[in-house]
């Protein structure tokens, strides 16, 4: 027979079963996840912390020439949230075919290179599904392939964007300020980025477009010579590219295609050029067989008299 348990452990026995083991923390990918006391006032939904969750799709049209496909290969380089699709036709559906691609991609905003003729190279930025969207012609087109510059930074990290002072004086320049900032920027915290702000995105209006940069932040790596933060003497600009200018055409209230919010006045179609300079080429052959016509007028009007010695060497 065993002995019987005194009444002072039964209750101590008693206690150690009432009182509740503490919940173990959550795990999560960073570490343990504390938890917090409860005498801490939980946020309300007003007051939530808000995480940027843009991604973008990248696609092009069909017939893309090779020096276009290159810069938009570039792009997609440049921002890792971005999602890259096969080419899609660019007809008159396309709008609809673009809006489904980037639902199915589970996208919020899209960039769209339209290539026409294989000589003209329109961008499209639309927020989806609702808009609104801009379409652009591109001009000035440089690759990182074919400039060689000596800049570099790291592929993924986040860029530093700024505007010219332009961007804050009409309307139409602030909508597009905020729609290059969206599409652009790289979110925070992304599982593609690097925590780093390595390089600089330079928007720039100069005669009614968009130039746009990217340069490299250069920093000296000597131990002696290492900067404080802040200190922004020592640091220095470098090119990395790629290069293009953007001329707004018109911005749209819905996702590509909707009431027009605004036109450029001062836009001229690549067509319209072309033709004007066809005009002038033609214009010179005109001259040039108004001026043989007005001659022959001219030397039948006043013939020549008949000179007395052009009958001596006939006999």
């Amino acid at each position: 027979m065993g002995k019987k348990r005194k009444q002072s452990e039964v209750a101590v026995l008693e206690k150690k079963e009432e009182e509740v083991a503490p919940e173990r923390p959550k795990r999560t990918l960073s570490g343990w996840k504390e938890k917090k006391d409860d005498d801490e006032v939980k946020p309300s939904e007003s007051t939530a912390v808000f995480r940027n969750k843009e991604k973008v799709l990248v696609t092009c049209s069909r017939r893309i020439s090779y020096r276009y496909r290159h810069l938009m290969l570039n792009v997609v380089d440049l921002m890792p949230h971005c999602k890259k699709d096969n080419k899609v036709d660019s007809k008159s559906s396309n709008g609809a075919t673009l809006n489904e691609l980037v639902e199915l991609k589970n996208c919020s905003s899209c960039m769209f290179f339209e290539c026409r003729k294989g000589k003209d190279l329109y961008l499209w930025m639309s927020k989806c599904p609702n808009g609104p969207s801009v379409k652009f012609l591109v001009n000035a087109v440089h690759t990182m392939e074919e400039l060689k510059l000596t800049g570099n930074h790291l592929k993924g990290s986040r860029p530093i964007l700024t505007f010219s002072s332009d961007f804050d004086k009409d309307a139409h320049w602030k909508l597009l300020k905020e729609m290059i900032t969206q599409i652009f920027g790289i979110p925070k915290e992304h599982r593609k980025s690097k925590p780093y702000h390595d390089h600089v995105f330079v928007f720039s209006i100069v005669d009614d477009h968009i130039w746009f940069r990217n340069y490299q932040i250069s920093v000296p790596h000597n131990e002696s010579d290492k900067i404080a933060r802040g200190g922004l003497d020592k640091m220095t600009l470098v090119e990395v590219g790629p290069r293009f200018c953007l001329n707004p055409i018109k911005i749209f209230g819905g996702s590509f295609g909707g009431p027009t919010l605004y036109e450029n006045p001062f836009y001229i179609s690549p067509n319209q050029i072309r033709a004007l300079e066809k005009k002038k080429k033609a214009g010179t052959f005109v001259k040039k067989v108004k001026a043989k016509t007005r001659r022959k007028m001219h030397e039948l009007e006043n013939p020549l008299e008949a000179d007395e010695f052009s009958e001596m060497w006939k006999e």
